[in-house]
């Protein structure tokens, strides 16, 4: 470890002097180089997306955990900026990657993002710098793919510049923990790198969490989506054994969360969406293989999930023959086409699945949902309807599939033929009608 660069830089990050740069304003990005510019700090945010670098420019905030004021203040302050062009990156001393880590065709991780981010950082690096991915990964990847672009300069790691990993934690439309208040996991591939990163975030998030190195907090990233993951399935699975039994899985599962110990509630649902739940846990499997190692938790887990939109669409089309009406062509409603309450996100939506396969039945399906005025995607093409009572009255079906709080279901019970409720909302409004049944 070269002395000098370890510690001026620790010493810069101690003072809070350090220019920090964030390589993709998505979901984790944007949130992440504000709260750093709220703390005072010099922040540049880099994205190939010209759109997104406009809207910043005109105070314009396009993800909805960031407040609008905060966007303005930081603009105003000029302590927050963001370009297209990556050269900014000679001027920075952090250089925190925030891109997407999505499946490829095969279902195989795709690190292109990474690759193409690291090449920029790395045609444009100086001596004195510290590297940080957050992006979700296999473990292996920043020592295995960041490390020898970087050190292809002939700069050495640990002695020139510092590399380190620190797993996102952000979950949109989380209304207690956000950036600051959430643990941040930390592994450097030196000793040095852990030291310089965790007390680069120690100056804006509450707690840090050192670990031996960069692939350990990999891992730990992946162990808390499989998790979920595999949970989300067994509750999944039990509430279609439940519904074959004639029994309710929400009252079994209130009742089973009263346990004061040895039991973590989850509940079931039209599928899993999001970057973190479906996918992140195949960058697992997928680098286990490497090793000779099935992980058939994952695997499993992966399969009971996918086939979720299927299950509710048979669901469905019980519901409508029981009241005589044929899938094909019936007027079906999907209320929430979000992967969760009250985002703007569509990333793996089930209810996105679910009216594909709807359409493919030749049903006649529209959607509701107040963050989406337009739906295109996956060869849909539809806009978004009114919640008025006529329009309502004319559906054969309602579909639940995301339970937005501003959303007033008692109106879509009294005025709907029939609603099936994937998210349990109305049961917990305490509204009771014969014309809604749970999934």
């Amino acid at each position: 470890m070269k002395k000098n660069n370890y510690s001026n830089l620790l010493k810069k990050v101690n003072k809070r002097q350090v220019s920090i740069g964030i390589i993709g304003l998505g979901y984790v990005g944007l949130p992440l180089a504000v709260c750093f510019a709220k703390k005072g700090f010099s922040v540049t945010g880099i994205d190939i997306d010209e759109d997104r670098i406009t809207k910043i420019h005109k105070g314009i905030c396009y993800i909805l955990d960031v407040p609008l004021q905060d966007i303005q203040d930081v603009l105003r302050n000029k302590r927050f900026r963001a370009t297209t062009n990556f050269a900014a990156i000679k001027k920075l001393d952090v250089v925190i990657i925030c891109v997407p880590t999505p499946l490829g065709k095969n279902r195989e991780p795709d690190i292109s993002y990474i690759r193409e981010a690291v090449t920029k950082i790395k045609d444009n690096t100086r001596k004195g710098q510290i590297i940080v991915l957050e992006s979700t990964t296999y473990p292996g990847t920043t020592r295995e793919i960041l490390l020898p672009i970087l050190e292809s300069t002939g700069l050495k790691e640990g002695k020139d510049f510092y590399l380190a990993f620190s797993p996102e934690r952000i979950d949109p439309g989380n209304e207690i923990y956000k950036t600051e208040n959430t643990p941040k996991v930390i592994g450097g591939i030196s000793a040095g790198s852990t030291d310089i990163a965790s007390a680069l975030y120690r100056q804006v998030i509450n707690e840090v969490v050192p670990v031996s190195n960069a692939s350990a907090a990999e891992m730990v990233k992946l162990l808390e989506n499989t998790f979920r993951i595999v949970n989300i399935a067994l509750v999944n699975e039990l509430m279609i054994l439940c519904e074959k039994f004639g029994l309710d899985i929400w009252e079994i599962i209130d009742a089973a969360k009263t346990k004061p110990y040895g039991y973590m509630r989850f509940y079931p649902g039209p599928g899993v969406g999001g970057h973190c739940i479906p996918i992140d846990p195949l960058y697992l499997s997928w680098k286990a293989k490497e090793h000779g190692f099935e992980t058939k938790f994952i695997n499993l887990a992966s399969s009971v999930n996918e086939k979720m939109p299927q299950y509710v669409v048979d669901r469905i089309e019980k519901l409508l023959l029981k009241k005589g009406v044929e899938l094909e062509g019936a007027k079906i409603l999907t209320v929430g086409i979000a992967y969760k309450r009250d985002v703007k996100d569509l990333r793996e939506s089930p209810a996105v699945e679910i009216i594909h396969i709807l359409q493919k039945r030749k049903a006649q399906v529209s959607y509701y949902d107040p963050y989406f005025p337009f739906l295109k995607i996956n060869g849909i093409d539809l806009k978004c309807q009114k919640l008025d009572a006529k329009t309502i009255a004319k559906y054969d079906c309602v579909v639940i599939t995301a339970d937005h709080k501003d959303v007033d279901y008692a109106f879509i019970v009294e005025k709907s033929r029939a609603v099936l409720d994937t998210r349990n909302v109305i049961a917990k409004l305490g509204i009771r009608s014969k014309k809604t049944i749970k999934l």
